[in-house]
């Protein structure tokens, strides 16, 4: 029988799915550092963000024909490495991008509403500051009209643009591998032509970077390496910008962040990722104009089935093979 650790968990129905077909489904959490020995006993691993599949992880597992993960990026698995041992790699790229598109959308709301500002406050001093905070957030504006900038325009930043077309949005996309897109929007409230085709033909970096009023993020980036949007990038965006960073932590140099928060040139910033996790800059957890959630950009319950099933699927089809 076919043996797999799906270590960071998966939802119940694609677990299912995979015992219905005959393989055996672990989801008791093996720590990283007993990994090594645990996956010896293993044919495939599935998993999420938090548990990593380093080379020397790789090196010591050659019993390992899969390696799966549940969600888009592949930054925790040395994937070349692992290809290179004969060791077939996938991941669902589709199943969590409107989950993560709508947190882009929370953290939008949050951060031109002050709602990040006054959540804090108001549970322990609404009764004493009420109407200073209520001169704080009625500074607030609208997202109608505004331009929406989309830096990397791949399954994510399209579901992006998606919900800000529909919210009366401008969309400047940037992608050096797209040149357009047919977005399809789904408007059931249309019946029977609910759907509607809308084409995006994608900008230059500098026109992004330049005319957005706010600017969400959906690009790859490999620990260590520098930080693409860094102050030199902030200094060159609209004055009052709002940043938000749902893709992989390390995209935005958090201390360039803090300056131009501080500053004033960056009005505000939605964070679901960070350079370090758990995170560590206080400064950046703190600050009353960063809106902040705990890396949970596909953490819904409809995203989570969709993975589950894509990945069994995936698995199935691969040792069927």
């Amino acid at each position: 029988m076919i043996r797999i650790l799906a270590n960071d968990g998966i939802d119940a129905s694609g677990k299912a799915q995979l015992e219905a077909a005959g393989f055996e489904v672990v989801t008791e959490k093996v720590a990283q550092e007993n990994l090594a020995t645990e996956l010896q006993k293993f044919d495939a691993i599935l998993v999420r963000s938090a548990t990593k599949v380093r080379k020397d992880l790789i090196e010591a597992c050659p019993n390992l024909k899969l390696i799966g993960r549940g969600g888009v990026g592949m930054d925790n698995i040395d994937v070349e490495y692992a290809k290179q041992k004969g060791i077939k790699v996938i991941n669902t790229p589709a199943s969590s991008s409107i989950s993560v598109a709508e947190l882009v959308f929370a953290h939008l709301f949050s951060g031109i509403r002050f709602l990040q500002h006054t959540n804090r406050i108001m549970p322990t001093e609404g009764n004493t500051r009420f109407a200073e905070l209520k001169k704080t957030a009625s500074n607030a504006i609208e997202l109608q009209g505004k331009t929406m900038g989309i830096y990397g325009f791949g399954r994510i930043g399209q579901e992006v643009a998606k919900i800000a077309v529909g919210m009366g949005m401008k969309v400047l996309a940037f992608d050096p591998y797209v040149s357009a897109v047919d977005l399809v929007l789904n408007l059931p409230m249309l019946g029977s032509n609910s759907r509607v085709k809308v084409t995006i033909n994608t900008v230059s970096e500098q026109s992004v970077i330049a005319q957005s009023d706010f600017i969400t993020f959906h690009i790859p980036f490999n620990e260590g390496d520098k930080a693409p949007i860094d102050a030199e990038k902030m200094a060159k965006m609209k004055k009052g910008v709002g940043l938000v960073n749902c893709s992989r932590g390390g995209v935005i140099s958090e201390a360039d962040l803090l300056a131009a928060l501080e500053s004033g040139h960056v009005s505000f910033a939605g964070l679901d990722v960070f350079e370090k996790e758990p995170p560590v800059n206080m400064a950046i957890l703190q600050h009353p104009h960063v809106s902040l959630s705990p890396h949970v950009g596909g953490s819904t319950k409809e995203a989570q089935n969709r993975i589950s099933l894509e990945l069994a699927e995936k698995v199935i089809e691969f040792f069927s093979n």
